[in-house]
């Protein structure tokens, strides 16, 4: 897939998934814009991947309106227009639901779901003079339900939906797409479901064994099939939620 001159902000690109979607674009020839919650995130990222004229910082908490509409201006002031948003920046707190306060669901909400729209929408004007598309990361939990992570299951829903939605409205001049990894070997899931379990190798082994593949993704597996929505190959392709779980949400 050749991304020759294309422009692409990448939200959440720090880390994890969107660090591996940052990569594989820039190896593919386009512009990307990395957003990370601090600038100095975004820099020390730039600088790791070697610097040049074909990447660019756009900073900002995607989990507020004005940091929405901040990071997608800054990206389009440098870049000079847009032709892919990926929306990456995902948290996730597992937690019982007797045991979810207001600042949980509010963050959740907000990062996964709110961020997605409103960067979405402060994309639309350049994404129409270009043609451009969305793809947007949601999860095997927006397909089904998971015990211990309900807030988390409830924002990556509405992202699939909203995927839907959006693809339906903005037809036939923007596509928008998801996917739907399952477990992704990222710092995200080590620190938060296996690094702090009360025995790491045994919580690794769940994680190992909850697909039927019987392994956890790459981040880098979870890109190819980004770039392969965002790009010209998938053209007919709107309103998708394609799933990347290794079996998980074939039936359980």
């Amino acid at each position: 897939m050749d991304f020759s001159d294309k422009r692409v902000l990448v939200t959440g690109g720090t880390r994890g998934i969107g660090r591996a979607v940052v990569e594989a674009f820039v190896a593919s020839g386009a512009s990307v814009a990395i957003n990370g919650r601090t600038a100095q995130s975004a820099a020390s990222t730039i600088d790791a991947l070697g610097g040049g004229v074909r990447l660019v910082a756009a900073p900002g908490n995607v989990g507020t309106v004005a940091g929405c509409t901040a990071v997608v201006k800054a990206a389009i002031a440098a870049l000079g227009g847009l032709d892919v948003l990926v929306n990456s920046a995902g948290v996730a707190r597992d937690a019982p639901v007797e045991d979810v306060d207001e600042a949980q669901w509010d963050e959740t909400l907000d990062v996964n779901l709110k961020g997605v729209f409103f960067c979405s929408r402060e994309a639309l004007g350049a994404l129409r003079e270009s043609g451009g598309n969305i793809v947007n990361v949601a999860s095997d939990a927006g397909l089904m339900g998971t015990p211990g992570l309900v807030v988390y299951c409830a924002s990556k829903g509405g992202v699939v939906n909203m995927t839907r939605a959006m693809a339906l409205e903005l037809a036939p001049t923007v596509r928008v797409n998801c996917v739907c990894p399952g477990y992704v070997d990222t710092d995200m899931i080590r620190r938060d479901f296996i690094d702090r379990s009360d025995d790491p190798a045994a919580a690794e082994q769940a994680l190992t064994d909850y697909a039927p593949l019987k392994r956890i993704a790459s981040p880098g597996e979870i890109a190819t099939a980004i770039l392969y929505l965002a790009s010209d190959d998938a053209r007919f392709v709107t309103g998708a939620a394609l799933q990347i779980d290794g079996g998980t949400t074939a039936g359980r």
